[in-house]
């Protein structure tokens, strides 16, 4: 009797766990009469107590906002949390089109300090930043007010990013900072080409982050890579409209942080202004790097200039252009780009003349320029790349290595 009491009572703590577990981890829908939220109302208050309980919980908890419009006013959803989240938005979430309503800072909505956060559910952040472009000076005027970001995430880590779209934000889309093990998978990020300043994803002081099958059209860089980016992968991205994929611009700052490891394959860029490109200032306050950067199987269709290293960016005249830039560019590599250009120029290779580019490969490079400024061809200075299987005009002929 007392070894089948033994062998019970073991059964009864796990199923008694188990139950416990399960009530802990059940959906916390916004709608549901603990949260009071209903579709086209604000529901800000909702989702923080949401967010209260489910960060809380000792087991992994899901909240969800189901299928419809809510209004969101913004916040920042601050770790760290006790278990890992599902946030799950099946519906829409809409910012105020006033952006003096929106938080003091400039994010409309934050998630910070959070470890196994997945975003998901095929919803959308609607940032209704239509008013914003137009408003915005920034092209003009460096001193301008910051417009609000629709998604930033803070220390980040071991989360995913899955199957959302982040629509018409007033500044940038989404920007992951000191961020490290993030998936960003089937994301789509959705902006008119007229829309200022609204890059598709930045990422800066962020390691191993992945971003694969997404979609972007915007209004400046669809992926923007800042200081401090360590191992990003990207691959089958899509993206037009839009300025491109951009490392940098690097190079501005003092305690700028090194860039290496960044892997661009397999992706689409359809009528942007740029294509593969890696911009730094000139007269950088600091020595710095990046380094091991790849660009791969890259399709190219009436993109401006599809492959373009700039070491003399310097937009609005603020910077002192005779003086070289401080950043050292090494192990470099454009391989397999194809498509069609706009601009003549299809490859412009322009480093710092004080710290000249080291290692650039060029090869199986064929593009087509479609309109009627001249011949297509290429330009580059303080760099000799090695050429494999390129076309004489795209072969970088001055100084370059042909192998």
């Amino acid at each position: 009797m007392g070894l089948k009491l033994k062998n019970v009572l073991p059964m009864f703590v796990f199923l008694l766990l188990a139950s416990t577990a399960k009530a802990q981890s059940a959906a916390l829908d916004v709608t549901s009469a603990k949260y009071g939220g209903k579709p086209g109302s604000d529901i800000t208050q909702a989702l923080e107590k949401a967010w209260t309980d489910a960060c809380a919980s000792t087991t992994p908890s899901k909240i969800v906002v189901p299928k419809g419009i809510f209004k969101f006013v913004g916040t920042t959803f601050k770790g760290p949390c006790k278990a890992a989240i599902e946030f799950q938005l099946q519906g829409t979430l809409q910012a105020p089109v006033d952006g003096s309503q929106l938080p003091k800072d400039d994010t409309w909505i934050g998630f910070d300090h959070v470890d196994g956060l997945t975003l998901s559910g095929g919803g959308t952040f609607d940032g209704q930043g239509a008013q914003s472009w137009k408003n915005n000076d920034c092209n003009k005027n460096r001193q301008c007010k910051s417009k609000h970001i629709n998604l930033r995430f803070h220390v980040l880590t071991n989360s995913k990013i899955l199957d959302v779209t982040s629509k018409d934000s007033k500044n940038f889309h989404v920007n992951l900072q000191k961020c490290e093990k993030v998936e960003i998978n089937g994301f789509t990020v959705s902006a008119p080409k007229e829309s200022m300043n609204t890059d598709g994803i930045h990422i800066g002081r962020s390691t191993g982050i992945n971003i694969t099958a997404t979609t972007i059209g915007t209004g400046d860089d669809c992926i923007s890579i800042g200081d401090g980016t360590k191992d990003l992968t990207v691959t089958n991205v899509t993206c037009g409209p839009g300025h491109g994929i951009a490392i940098g611009s690097l190079g501005r700052y003092p305690e700028e942080e090194p860039v290496s490891g960044i892997n661009i394959k397999k992706c689409t860029l359809t009528d942007t202004t740029n294509g593969v490109r890696i911009k730094t200032w000139p007269a950088s306050p600091i020595d710095s790097t990046a380094s091991d950067i790849h660009f791969e199987d890259i399709t190219m269709v009436n993109v401006g200039n599809p492959i373009l290293i700039d070491q003399e960016y310097c937009p609005w005249n603020e910077c002192k252009k005779g003086v070289p830039s401080k950043v050292k560019i090494s192990n470099v590599s454009f391989k397999n780009i194809k498509g069609t250009c706009t601009d003549p120029v299809a490859v412009k290779l322009a480093c710092s003349p004080g710290l000249p580019c080291e290692n650039v490969e060029l090869s199986d490079i064929d593009l087509k320029y479609t309109g009627d400024k001249g011949p297509i061809t290429s330009v580059c200075s303080n760099v000799k790349p090695t050429i494999t299987r390129v076309a004489q005009p795209l072969a970088c002929a001055t100084g370059a290595a042909a192998a």
